[in-house]
């Protein structure tokens, strides 16, 4: 999933930031008494650049992008090793556990239903869930499915429970969304709804049981029908239950439990600890589409996509970002915004999205960075978007 403050980020990659760039051209160098052109040094591509920066600098196993370009074509990268036991390479655009880009997923989904005149989108969560939130300072009567989509329920992140501070005992572990929220509701509320903002992977799960709820049917068969399906995403997919491999050529993921201690591969694991707010199995390439349709009003009506689009602010996740439902605004520092959501998985981390004239990038790295590091792949997305 995604991660508010670096401190959050450790503990919520658990499930707890999208892929891109511009090749330069080669040119010509002319001169008026030349008898001949001669061929220039091609000029460095930033993207790989940056790429093999976060594999020889800042000690990435692996990373791969996507851009799609002012030109409309889209570019591939790769940089590291995919399989740090065999040494092979990186597949290009290979499969990746997408984290929070899930959650955009999920509100898309819920969107669609209040567009569907069968959710409110200020209607309380209790409507739908009868009696589900209760705890301390919990009531899923005072609080809205707006509120759950935009992280201002109050809600405390079931990441956070005891039953999953150690993610090398329960990498095959199968969780019941139930189990995951009683996680949640055992804690204290952050805030009474409504009046703060903190991410919290909980609002995604309860909102994946209003899903299902509501529709009746499997929540990864609605996010398959309603958006996979629907704009032609062929490598990606919400898992199985029991499914705990990657389905196509992917690099393997790895998750570092200390400082100075060995990386353990987690490429394999049992998703069910993510579900619907962090489940999602993609591609650099299918991401830059999802959220490039998004935007272009291919999933939602222009109404429910303004909705999405209102934001509040939401700093810890960096400066200048704001959080809608769902998705998120960031600045470039060449002007306009970046919309997206990025993700984290116990092997992965993703950072990137679109701009509103169609360019797009997703990056992904194939283990959690600290801050330092995160901090240079969001600089890499903002790179390979103002080029």
């Amino acid at each position: 999933m995604n991660e508010h403050t670096p401190q959050r980020t450790v503990r919520r990659i658990r499930m707890a930031r999208h892929a891109t760039t511009v090749t330069a051209a080669a040119g010509l160098a002319l001169t008026a008494f030349a008898p001949a052109a001669a061929t220039a040094a091609p000029r460095p591509d930033v993207v790989q650049q940056r790429l093999d920066a976060l594999v020889k600098e800042d000690g990435m196993p692996a990373a791969l992008a996507t851009v799609k370009g002012r030109d409309g074509r889209s570019r591939t990268y790769t940089a590291g090793v995919g399989n740090l036991a065999t040494g092979a390479g990186v597949p290009v655009d290979g499969q990746i556990r997408a984290g929070s880009n899930t959650k955009a997923f999920t509100a898309v989904v819920v969107l669609q239903l209040v567009a569907e005149g069968k959710v409110g989108l200020d209607t309380a969560v209790d409507a739908y869930l009868p009696g589900l939130l209760r705890g301390d300072g919990i009531d899923g009567r005072t609080i809205t499915v707006r509120q759950l989509l935009q992280h201002t329920s109050g809600l405390p992140d079931y990441m956070d429970a005891p039953a999953l501070t150690d993610f090398t005992t329960i990498q095959y572990r199968y969780f019941e969304p139930r189990e995951l929220l009683d996680g949640a509701l055992a804690q204290k509320a952050l805030f009474a709804a409504g009046t703060d903002w903190m991410y919290s992977n909980t609002n995604y799960l309860v909102a994946g049981l209003l899903i299902q709820r509501v529709t009746g049917r499997p929540y990864g068969e609605e996010v398959a029908k309603r958006v996979i399906d629907r704009i032609g995403l062929r490598r990606t997919y919400v898992p199985a239950t029991g499914e705990t491999a990657l389905r196509e050529p992917h690099p393997h993921g790895y998750l570092r439990t200390g400082p100075d201690a060995p990386l353990v591969d987690y490429t394999a694991m049992d998703s069910s600890m993510a579900w619907a707010a962090g489940a999602v199995v993609s591609t650099n390439t299918d991401l830059n589409t999802f959220y490039g349709a998004l935007l272009a009003g291919r999933l939602l009506p222009a109404a429910q996509l303004a909705e999405m689009r209102t934001t509040v602010p939401a700093e810890l996740l960096g400066p200048g970002v704001r959080y809608g439902l769902g998705i998120q605004s960031r600045p470039l520092t060449c002007g306009g915004l970046v919309w997206g959501h990025g993700g984290t998985a116990p092997g992965h981390r993703s950072r990137g999205g679109v701009t509103e004239d169609g360019r797009a990038v997703n990056i992904t790295v194939t283990t959690v960075p600290d801050a330092s590091t995160a901090s240079r792949m969001t600089d890499a997305v903002d790179a390979a978007l103002c080029r």
